[in-house]
């Protein structure tokens, strides 16, 4: 594929820009003009639709070179945004395999893997890696398999260790998270890290998410959307840095709202490990700015509708409480009142 690598920046001066490409191929999240909790499970596989996030297993896109540098300028300032307990190590290298295999296969003149027996041989040619190890000998490589790969592929990446019925978040590379902490619920259980999300326990969501998750099969991975909104188009809004961009939330204004906020969409899948048997969580973030996202004439009407109508506590976990009025009122220049289209694609 032909692919041009962008030069952004997702913090200082934000110099971060969607092409009109990536506005057109931008995961919007919503199939109708109004939200609320679901499972949103359905197969992820490669061959999706046409240019779209869907079109290959790991999705790397315009700003693959810009986001791998953020994540080492946030792994600088705080090691501790990858971890891995020491039972995952397997689990580490059943990642790795995975990303490797399906990036040389997916683009083939970005990537290239080279195995004979356990000598393999990596190739990332935007990243100028060409590095041989042995696989399953972690002296082979300059830091663990986790991280190796995950220093090289787009999103945060969350591996689950299967046990008493439950799901463990044990090992993580998480550098690009809306406001939640690796090192705050590393070793917990599936329904302790999802506590603080309002209404989803009431309504039983987490437990149909976990009792599917749990039969998620090797060869048979998943994925679902989820959203939330941010000011400027940062990757790291983790609790350890709030007092960097926490006080951003209070510098919108009706003239700047449209080009500073941004809709925070994740593209979240699920992989049974084959050794391990843990389950791997990729969790893609894509950014959009309102300006932008308007352009598509169909997302613009929804998302006013959404936002608008969204009960008060969502809209306070979902990040925009303090801004709703500000947000609300500029997309509703966009809102026509016409009907949109079911599905999350634009016409």
């Amino acid at each position: 594929m032909t692919l041009s690598f962008s030069q952004s920046r997702f913090r200082d001066d934000y110099s971060f820009a969607n092409s009109d490409a990536a506005i057109r191929r931008f995961p919007f999240p919503f199939d109708r003009d109004s939200y609320m909790y679901s499972v949103n499970m359905e197969p992820h596989r490669a061959a999706g639709p046409e240019d779209s996030v869907f079109q290959r297993r790991f999705d790397v896109d315009e700003h693959y070179l810009s986001e791998m540098a953020d994540r080492a300028i946030t792994l600088q300032r705080d090691p501790m945004r990858c971890q891995s307990l020491p039972h995952m190590r397997l689990a580490g290298w059943d990642l790795l395999e995975l990303i490797m295999t399906a990036k040389a296969e997916d683009y083939p003149d970005l990537f290239a893997l080279q195995r004979d027996g356990a000598c393999w041989r990596w190739i990332n040619r935007p990243m100028g890696i060409d590095d041989r190890f042995t696989f399953l000998d972690d002296a082979t490589l300059p830091c663990g398999p986790m991280e190796y790969i995950t220093r090289q592929t787009q999103g945060d990446f969350a591996l689950l260790d299967q046990r008493q019925g439950n799901l463990w978040m044990d090992a993580g590379m998480i550098t690009s998270q809306a406001d939640w902490s690796l090192d705050f619920d590393i070793g917990m259980n599936f329904f302790e890290w999802h506590a603080p999300v309002p209404r989803a326990a009431q309504m039983g969501i987490f437990q149909r998410a976990l009792k599917f998750l749990l039969n998620v099969q090797q060869g048979a991975p998943s994925r679902r959307l989820n959203w939330t909104m941010t000011v400027n188009p940062r990757l790291d809004t983790s609790p350890e840095t709030y007092p960097e961009w926490g006080p951003e939330k209070r510098s919108l204004t009706p003239e700047n709202v449209g080009q500073r906020q941004f809709l925070r969409v994740e593209l979240q899948s699920f992989w049974r490990l084959p050794r391990s048997n843990g389950l791997a969580f990729p969790i893609r973030c894509y950014l959009c700015a309102l300006e932008d996202l308007v352009t598509v004439p169909k997302w613009g009407r929804r998302l006013h509708r959404v936002l608008r109508d969204l009960p008060e506590d969502l809209a306070t976990y979902k990040g925009f409480a303090v801004n709703r009025p500000l947000i609300v009122d500029y997309l509703s220049r966009f809102d026509d009142g016409a009907p949109t289209s079911p599905g999350i694609f634009p016409d």
